[in-house]
């Protein structure tokens, strides 16, 4: 079998290894695809570290940083119960760094608590982003004590898949009105095709600030990280803000905001009911991964896909182990 292994920054190879054994608890997985997590593909081939104050070691796990991954079951361990040879699945959980090989390969193996049995009939371009779809549940799980999305209007700061699959959601869970607000109009045009009712560039005067005025969010999610989105977004939301995407800056939590009791929530922890939530409204057809993967390559061809999301030409591509 194959598996992608990164080297050093800039450089990957796709290579001959060993099939993989699955250990009592977990099966063997013969892989369909797996997806693009944008940011940590560019991160791992450029050598930049993804969260603040943690350092890349190369070369990375074979495999790494592949995680959102669909396939099919073709070996289980003698302690499995909940799996069969044969049965479809998805990752709800990204396997982090305590693995011997990450999913960017032809097989791979995997505990089968952090996988999900899916309907026979979804693609991986359906199904193989379930593990984001999963985090992105984790932050709307964040605000629903707060009940701020049913009947209520949202924003969605940043339309990269995050916000894109956050639209779909916050659509999904009775938002009267879906704000997409992001400076690349392509991105918009997306999240307009998807469900948005409006969409606006940040740098745009169309929505002046004013958390209790006409046309304010009630709630909103960033899902960039950055100081500028996350701030563009407090001063125009009534209610709440959760921040999705992963923070680099300090973020400015100005006298005012105590005002109306507004709340800034951080991320969540990830989890299999959410997941569970998640793979629900697909299957229910409320939410749709397939127009988040915009490209199908090779692994041969991982650095030039790499190119093009960092270059903003690919939103996530879906990578094919047996082309």
């Amino acid at each position: 079998m194959k598996r992608l292994h990164i080297l050093n920054a800039g450089q990957v190879e796709w290579v001959d290894a060993p099939m993989p054994v699955p250990s009592p608890h977990e099966v063997l997985i013969k892989i369909h695809g797996v997806t693009t997590c944008p940011h940590w593909d560019i991160h791992m081939m450029d050598g930049v570290p993804m969260l603040p104050g943690v350092a890349l070691t190369y070369p990375l796990i074979p495999g790494q940083p592949g995680h959102e991954m669909t396939g099919e079951v073709v070996e289980i361990g003698d302690q499995v119960t909940a799996l069969a040879a044969g049965d479809q699945v998805a990752a709800w959980q990204d396997r982090g760094s305590r693995i011997t090989q990450g999913c960017y390969a032809q097989y791979v193996t995997f505990d089968e608590k952090g996988l999900l049995k899916i309907p026979q009939q979804l693609t991986p371009s359906e199904i193989a982003p379930l593990e984001l779809a999963m985090c992105v549940q984790v932050a709307f799980d964040q605000l629903a004590p707060f009940d701020v999305i049913q009947g209520k209007r949202f924003g969605v700061g940043g339309l990269g898949p995050a916000g894109l699959i956050a639209v779909q959601m916050a659509r999904a869970y009775g938002a009267s009105e879906v704000i997409g607000i992001d400076p690349v109009e392509e991105r918009r045009g997306m999240a307009l095709q998807i469900g948005a009712d409006r969409v606006i560039s940040p740098d745009q005067n169309a929505y002046p600030p004013g958390r209790f005025s006409d046309g304010t969010m009630d709630a909103a999610i960033d899902a960039t990280g950055l100081k500028t989105s996350i701030e563009y977004l407090i001063a125009r939301t009534r209610k709440a803000v959760v921040i999705f995407g992963v923070l680099r800056e300090e973020v400015t939590f100005t006298a005012d905001l105590w005002r109306g009791g507004f709340s800034l929530l951080g991320y969540g922890s990830h989890n299999r009911a959410a997941g569970e939530k998640a793979l629900r409204l697909i299957e229910e057809g409320r939410l749709n991964l397939a127009p988040l993967i915009t490209h199908t390559m090779p692994f041969t061809r991982y650095a030039a896909g790499v190119d093009l999301l960092r270059t903003r030409q690919a939103v996530k591509i879906l990578f094919d182990p047996w082309l």
